[in-house]
């Protein structure tokens, strides 16, 4: 069961986030804080395994909750929402201790898929943001193949090539034809050998490495707009 606590100050987006979630099997709402602090109280006592957390509130922000949860032991992983796609929240969230960053227009069942990889340890990123993310971080020039990326297999390179174009786990098992639960196991393996967090982390080591290039994001369909 993932038990969650979910915070916005606006009461609409609360309300929007309690039925979109309500009809989730396995997930259970343990609360809607209304601001940084309130949260942050909530997560000492009711100890969530995951939080959704709005990044602008008055008073405490959740750039300060994010840190606040995250010293906490034992800490929930944390997912940041917001309604501004700005490098700056982005950043901020990740360097706080977020391991998942959403906008408020994403699709809904990437907020499920969001808030189940968070509780399974693993990080999502929109993928509306998650290319400019990877191009801040990655190095322009390959670096040479690691015995980590040698360590896994055929299929796990390839569902590796497409994380790194930023397709979602569902995305990914519509294009190679298998079940969205194997994708999920693949993503688990992939991050356990190259010995990264989040599926961000793992497409900046796709990059760098050079298993996949801008070129081929491009020639996909789901590199950046021109």
């Amino acid at each position: 069961m993932l038990r969650l606590i979910i915070a916005d100050d606006q009461p609409a987006t609360r309300d929007g986030l309690r039925m979109l979630l309500a009809g989730e099997p396995g997930i259970d709402l343990l609360g809607a804080a209304v601001d940084g602090r309130d949260l942050v109280a909530m997560a000492r006592h009711r100890r969530p395994d995951v939080v959704l957390t709005d990044i602008r509130m008055p008073g405490m922000d959740g750039l300060a909750a994010i840190r606040e949860l995250t010293a906490l032991d034992p800490a929930p992983s944390v997912v940041a929402l917001t309604t501004f796609d700005v490098d700056e929240y982005l950043f901020g969230a990740l360097q706080a201790g977020a391991v998942g960053f959403l906008l408020k227009d994403s699709d809904p069942a990437l907020f499920v898929e969001g808030l189940r990889a968070a509780h399974q340890g693993q990080g999502l990123i929109d993928p509306q943001v998650t290319r400019r993310l990877v191009r801040r971080f990655a190095d322009t020039s390959p670096r040479p193949a690691t015995p980590a990326l040698g360590a896994l297999t055929p299929r796990e390179t390839e569902v590796l090539r497409l994380l790194a174009q930023g397709l979602t786990n569902s995305d990914i098992a519509g294009t190679l034809f298998i079940a969205l639960g194997t994708v999920k196991l693949h993503v688990a393996r992939i991050l356990d050998k190259l010995e990264v967090r989040t599926r961000v982390q793992a497409a900046i080591y796709a990059h760098r490495h050079g298993l996949v290039t801008w070129a081929d994001e491009t020639e996909s369909g789901h590199g950046p707009a021109s």
